[in-house]
This record gives C-alpha cells, sequence and structure tokens, in this order.
C-alpha cells in the first residue's frame, strides 16, 4: 500500500510550534496550494486548497526557524486522520499531512509574504479558521510527513 502526498504551496500563516508531553518538538501550519484552468467561457478559474501540515523532530525546528506566512515550500509526507471529541463531546476528525521531506523554495532573503514571491500575483484568499480542539496536548510522540502539489508555473521540473 502506498500513502504519499507531494505539495508545493504558500503558508497561510506562521508554523505553530509545540510540545508534547514528552518534550517531543512539533510544528503546524497550514499551506495553500491552486489550480488554475479555462473555463467553458474563456475564462480563467482558480481554485484554491488549505492543507493541515504537522512536522515532527528535527523537522519541526528547521520549519519553526525558517518557515513564516507566504514562504513557498515543497513537501512530501503521508496523509493521517486523527479522531478527537470536541467540548460537547462530539466525535471529530482531522485529516493532515505528516511530512517525511520539506525543501524551502522561497531564495533566502525573501520575506515571501504575498504569496507571490515576485511575479505570479498568487492570492489564495483568506485561510480557513483554525479548528477547535484536536490539539496535541494527550500526544506522547509520533513522526509525520508532508507534502504538498501544484500546477502550472509552481511545479519546479
Amino acid at each position: 500500500m502506498i500513502n504519499k502526498v507531494i505539495l508545493i504551496g504558500h503558508l497561510g500563516s506562521d508554523p505553530e510550534q509545540r510540545f508534547t508531553q514528552g518534550g517531543v518538538e512539533m510544528s503546524t501550519f497550514s499551506i495553500a496550494t491552486n489550480e488554475r484552468w479555462k473555463g467553458q467561457d474563456g475564462q480563467m478559474q482558480e481554485q484554491t486548497e488549505w492543507h493541515r501540515i504537522v512536522a515532527w523532530r528535527q523537522r519541526a525546528e528547521l520549519c519553526n526557524k525558517y518557515l513564516h506566512k507566504g514562504s513557498k515550500i515543497y513537501l512530501e509526507g503521508k496523509l493521517q486522520t486523527r479522531k478527537w471529541q470536541d467540548q460537547n463531546g462530539n466525535d471529530r476528525w482531522t485529516t493532515e499531512v505528516v511530512v517525511r521531506d520539506v525543501q524551502f523554495l522561497t531564495p533566502k532573503g525573501e520575506s515571501g509574504g504575498g504569496y507571490g514571491g515576485g511575479g505570479g500575483g498568487y492570492d489564495p484568499g483568506p485561510e480557513p479558521p483554525p479548528s477547535s480542539g484536536g490539539g496535541y496536548d494527550d500526544f506522547s510522540g509520533g513522526t509525520g510527513g508532508q507534502s504538498s502539489g501544484g500546477t502550472g508555473s509552481d511545479v519546479p521540473f
């Protein structure tokens, strides 16, 4: 069986650094990917998808240190769904990408702000609000990986 995700996208906010009760460092953030196509009416259409990302240990340390809102990144990872209970005791599920490999695509010294990085005019729109609950406070560890993919001019090959 294969569970692999590849994404190229821009961070919607700065990474959030946390530690498990066992002292394992983690980083959570969201990235936006977009798809563009020409509609039947000849007009360009665009759809943005938001992906919840989780990085662990050394990858988390690097993400927390070097990434910020607007940074462009390449991710490889796996999809993972977690079950948790909200404040009312209702079961909820969160699907996220757990990072296995991450590459920073925003050149060193560039802010990456505005998502465009100097050319594409890429604006993914507002980031969705964070989900309530489903935190990692009771996690004692884990491994993670993330991946993201893009289309069009965002693809580096």
